[in-house]
């Protein structure tokens, strides 16, 4: 004999059953919050890399007893004031390429995989860059084995704005390649 067992009624318990993982996965991507950290994430890991950047750690002292030995290495013959030149010129390469890599981050973010070119995602790209120069800046002020100076400033700047004129030409390009295989 079989019996069954009859549960008493619970009018709280929501009749529908609970989603399964596979079921909720792809709605989890279309969450805004979701889809803002997919765009933000590397701008702002990036934006950490250059506050550690600007800390002791990386102040000209530091990255000359790392940069001289290899130099060395290349180039036994080299002098003191070469050295100090090469040196020079590889710090401020430095402001210029981790000011271009973060403006490409931060068109990134403000593009948010949205298709093209616009001004105002390239010129917010561009002066949040320029701010956070800025502000990269006074936090040298601060260290004391750093110098704030107004001109990396402008050279951190310049690399965001070269940043910019490299996405406007390769958008451009994109633009004209596919208009042009269009019939």
């Amino acid at each position: 004999m079989t019996e069954t067992l009859h549960l008493p009624e619970q009018p709280w318990r929501n009749p529908r059953p609970a989603p399964q993982l596979g079921d909720v996965r792809p709605h989890i991507l279309e969450l805004p919050a979701v889809r803002w950290l997919l765009a933000w994430w590397p701008a702002l890991l990036w934006a950490s890399v250059i506050f550690c950047m600007s800390t002791d750690t990386f102040s000209s002292e530091h990255t000359g007893s790392i940069i001289e030995p290899i130099l060395r290495w290349i180039y036994p013959a080299t002098t003191a004031e070469q050295f100090a030149f090469i040196h020079h010129l590889i710090r401020k390469a430095a402001h210029f390429t981790e000011y271009f890599i973060f403006a490409l981050l931060l068109f990134r973010g403000v593009h948010c995989g949205r298709t093209g070119w616009r001004w105002s995602w390239g010129l917010l790209a561009l002066f949040v860059a320029a701010v956070y120069s800025a502000l990269d800046e006074i936090h040298q002020a601060f260290v004391a084995s750093r110098t704030a100076s107004p001109y990396d400033s402008l050279l951190d700047s310049v690399g965001a704005f070269a940043a910019m004129v490299f996405l406007f030409l390769w958008f451009g390009r994109q633009r004209r390649g596919t208009a042009g295989a269009s019939p």
